[in-house]
């Protein structure tokens, strides 16, 4: 089964559920976002690895890599594998001692240990068919495959280019992450006073 692979593009508070969050990946080649609510904890866990922040003592998931990265096994990727009773299902396909071997894991734990460790994340057509969101793209709008993709390393907004902080803005108004929004906005009238 060919895998297709996800980036996170928005993580903001569920439309659909008040008390719950929602982690969007979109395709890296393609116009299809996958729209995945979590939990509280389990977002800013997400969002404390995106934002490259260092808590005082490791949390959860600092603590499952550390003891990986100890114990020599690599986290090579994460796939969204099942989607049943609308549940999403997720793998981690680990390397130890040149020997492959998955675990069974909640997706939202999964994508936190994916940003941890800077590993790609995939799913398969028959979840993007069946949970999926074709975006529209807007008339004159250039393509994923056009534009320059920003470092996926990027410790900071500061790292971003103008363009790319003008597309990130409106893919997180579009989500409702205005928390994320007001930090771009402020990066991008730094860049306009400087």
């Amino acid at each position: 089964m060919r895998k297709i692979e996800l980036e996170i593009v928005a993580l903001s508070h569920s439309v659909t559920q008040s008390s719950n969050y929602a982690v969007v990946l979109g395709e890296s080649e393609g116009n299809r976002r996958l729209p995945i609510v979590i939990g509280a904890p389990e977002a800013q866990a997400i969002a404390i690895a995106m934002e490259r922040m260092t808590p005082n003592r490791p949390l959860t998931h600092d603590l499952l890599k550390n003891t990986l990265l100890t114990f020599d096994i690599e986290l090579t990727e994460i796939v969204i594998s099942n989607l049943i009773e609308g549940i999403f299902h997720a793998r981690l396909i680990c390397l130890q001692n040149g020997k492959k071997f998955e675990i069974d894991s909640r997706t939202s734990d999964a994508i936190a240990l994916a940003v941890r460790f800077g590993c790609p994340i995939y799913t398969y057509e028959f979840i993007m068919e069946a949970a999926g969101i074709v975006m529209e793209q807007e008339e004159g709008a250039t393509t994923k495959k056009e534009r320059k993709k920003p470092n996926k390393k990027a410790e900071s907004l500061s790292d971003f280019s103008v363009e790319d902080l003008e597309k990130m803005l409106n893919e997180v108004l579009e989500a409702e992450d205005y928390e994320k929004a007001a930090k771009i906005r402020d990066e991008l009238n730094r860049r306009e006073t400087s």
